[in-house]
C-alpha cells in the first residue's frame, strides 16, 4: 500500500525542459557567431564594441581580452596627399624652368620675337618666323642658331620629353621645295629639332609635329596676326604627360 501511494504522489516530468537546452545553444551560436565576426579584419573602434557587448552579455566577464585573433586596420592616410605633393612638386619645376628661360632670352622676348607661356602641357616657347626664318624657306637664320644654342643648354638635361612643332599661317604655298603649308610646317619644325639634337639634346627626348595653319594663336585677318602665327613652339612636357617611350625589340 505505502508503495503505490508513493508512486502516486511523485511529480510529473517537465515536457518543456528541451527549450533551457534549446535556448543555450542559441545562445552559444550567436556568441560564436559575433566572435567570427570579431576575429574578421576590424578597425580597432569596432573590435572595442564588440568586446563591450560580449563582456556584457556574458555577465561581465572578459572575453577576447588579449586581442587574439584580431588584426586591426590602420586609419587610412590622407587622401590625394602625394598627388597634391606631386602637383606642387610639378608646378613647382615649370616656374623654374621657365624663369630660367626668360632670363636666358630677356633680348628676344623684349623685343616680341619670343614668347613663353605655362600650361596643361607644360612650358610652350614660341619662336616666331622674323627671328628662325625668312619667308617661304626652313633655313635656320643666325640669329636662330644663337637662340637654340641658349635653349638647348637649359634643356639638354632636364627629364621631360620635347616636342617641336611647325606653325604657318593661311595664305597658301606652292613651290618645288614645299607644295604647301604642310610641308612648310614639317620641315621647320624638322630643322629646328635636328639642330637642337646637334647641339646635345637627347635625340631620344624629342618629337616633332607640323601643324600647317591650322593651330593659330592669332586670327589669320591682319599682316601682324599672321606674322604671330608663323612659327616654331617648343614644348617642354610636363613628367606626367610625358608619353611612356617605346620599348626597343632587339633584332635576331
Amino acid at each position: 500500500m505505502s508503495r503505490k501511494k508513493r508512486r502516486g504522489h511523485e511529480e510529473p516530468e517537465n515536457a518543456e525542459r528541451w527549450l533551457l537546452t534549446y535556448a543555450d545553444l542559441i545562445t552559444l551560436l550567436l556568441g560564436l557567431f559575433v566572435i567570427l565576426y570579431a576575429m574578421s579584419k576590424l578597425d580597432q573602434a569596432k573590435y572595442n564594441e564588440v568586446a563591450i557587448a560580449l563582456n556584457q552579455a556574458f555577465g561581465g566577464k572578459t572575453i577576447l581580452a588579449d586581442h587574439s585573433g584580431i588584426t586591426p586596420i590602420p586609419a587610412p592616410p590622407p587622401q590625394n596627399s602625394s598627388d597634391n605633393n606631386d602637383e606642387v612638386s610639378s608646378d613647382s619645376d615649370e616656374n623654374e624652368i621657365s624663369q630660367n628661360i626668360n632670363k636666358a632670352l630677356e633680348q628676344y622676348i623684349q623685343s616680341a620675337k619670343v614668347s613663353i607661356i605655362e600650361n596643361s602641357e607644360g612650358v610652350t616657347i614660341h619662336l616666331l618666323e622674323t627671328l628662325l626664318f625668312e619667308t617661304g624657306s626652313d633655313n635656320l637664320k643666325p640669329e636662330a642658331q644663337n637662340v637654340l644654342n641658349k635653349l638647348s643648354d637649359l634643356i639638354q638635361n632636364l627629364p621631360n620629353n620635347i616636342r617641336v612643332e611647325g606653325h604657318t599661317d593661311n595664305v597658301p604655298i606652292n613651290t618645288i621645295q614645299f607644295p604647301s603649308n604642310w610641308h612648310l610646317s614639317i620641315a621647320r619644325s624638322l630643322n629646328t629639332a635636328y639642330y637642337m639634337i646637334q647641339k646635345g639634346v637627347n635625340p631620344q627626348k624629342i618629337s616633332i609635329l607640323g601643324y600647317s595653319e591650322y593651330k593659330p594663336i592669332r586670327p589669320n585677318d591682319t599682316p601682324e596676326d599672321r606674322a604671330k602665327n608663323r612659327r616654331v613652339d617648343i614644348v617642354i612636357m610636363k613628367l606626367d604627360n610625358d608619353h611612356p617611350e617605346p620599348q626597343i625589340i632587339p633584332q635576331n
